[in-house]
């Protein structure tokens, strides 16, 4: 296994966006975003989704100087228009004002229409637990999962985000309505392995395990079948009325592809204008004390609370750098390689 140091990485990752046309201050923030969530393990949407961005780019999908504009204000919430901006930047910026909102009324709620793929979605869930507040967002996505009984796609996979500050680590939920994400199978499939539980049906129609398989029939499984089907619907339907943006049925037209003019939801709370400090240390430490004292269903397991596995990942990566697929890592040094040229 070929590991990279966070430095060398998002150097070669900022010069591949910067030759494809990105102002340096925002090719700077999104290297930092892909590397820390190839850092924190979530390799699908950090190293492996910067040849997909640089080529939306050149496509026209993603516009490199778009700013969000301002379209609506209702007190503690307001809407604006990501106008095919980067996603990553329209997300932090999202969150961001969400959290000064917050920090005034208590929550705030932040809805972006007309935006891009936000790559990973923990990352804004990250954010707001940094600066103390509890965060929530979603985003609507292009039809790439079957609803539950179907076998052509039709909805989103949608994903769902929440986090809620803890000073020896925030407990963070970054889920997509599938069993399995795309880039879960991705990542699986170039190691070689297979999936722990079945994550979507074969050729036959039958539940497998094998990620290669479920890439080629696009059949991948809603978490908890139907449950997770009807959750994605609405995750999808809400951002779009929150938001005035399109719904998965909007963004399949739209054909800007994945997550081309998506529509997203961003909230902040302030637990500390509902709480005293104390309670809120008393809620986690035995909730997390809980969880650590199950009973393991196999011998020498152990229980995580969400987020604490992404924390054990990065502290690994940084200390011995982050593990790269060779075929993948050498493709963005093809696209970082013309820096120093001035192309």
């Amino acid at each position: 296994m070929t590991r990279i140091p966070f430095d060398e990485m998002k150097a070669t990752i900022k010069s591949a966006f910067l030759i494809a046309g990105m102002p340096e201050e925002k090719a700077d923030v999104c290297a930092q975003i892909h590397t820390e969530s190839s850092m924190d393990g979530v390799y699908s949407h950090g190293l492996n989704r910067v040849e997909r961005f640089v080529d939306y780019i050149g496509k026209g999908w993603v516009d490199v100087n778009a700013e969000p504009t301002f379209e609506l204000n209702l007190g503690s919430m307001e809407t604006y228009n990501g106008n095919l901006g980067p996603g990553i930047l329209n997300a932090i910026f999202a969150m961001n004002r969400a959290t000064e909102i917050a920090e005034k009324s208590g929550l705030g709620m932040v809805s972006l229409n007309n935006t891009t793929h936000w790559m990973r979605g923990g990352a804004y869930g990250w954010q707001a637990a940094e600066k103390g507040f509890i965060g929530i967002c979603w985003t609507n996505t292009e039809s790439c999962m079957p609803a539950w009984g179907a076998k052509s796609g039709g909805i989103g996979n949608n994903p769902f985000i929440m986090a809620v500050p803890r000073k020896e680590g925030h407990v963070v939920l970054d889920m997509a309505m599938s069993q399995y994400s795309y880039g879960k199978l991705q990542t699986t499939r170039l190691k070689n392995q297979k999936l722990p539980y079945a994550g979507g049906f074969d050729r036959d129609g039958k539940l497998t395990d094998n990620p290669g398989e479920i890439e080629e029939t696009r059949r991948i499984l809603p978490m908890g079948f139907w449950k997770g089907s009807g959750f994605a619907v609405m995750l999808d339907l809400i951002s779009a009325l929150l938001s005035g943006g399109h719904t998965t049925a909007g963004i399949d037209k739209a054909d800007k592809g994945s997550c081309g003019s998506c529509s997203q939801v961003f909230i902040a709370i302030d637990p500390r204008k509902i709480n005293t400090q104390e309670f809120i240390d008393q809620a986690l430490h035995e909730t997390v004390e809980q969880l650590k004292s199950s009973v393991p269903a196999t011998e020498n397991g152990e229980i995580f609370y969400p987020g604490e596995q992404s924390l054990k990942t990065r502290h690994e990566n940084l200390e011995l750098g982050i593990p790269v697929d060779d075929g993948i890592w050498d493709k963005v040094k093809e696209l970082a390689k013309n820096k120093e040229a001035g192309f």
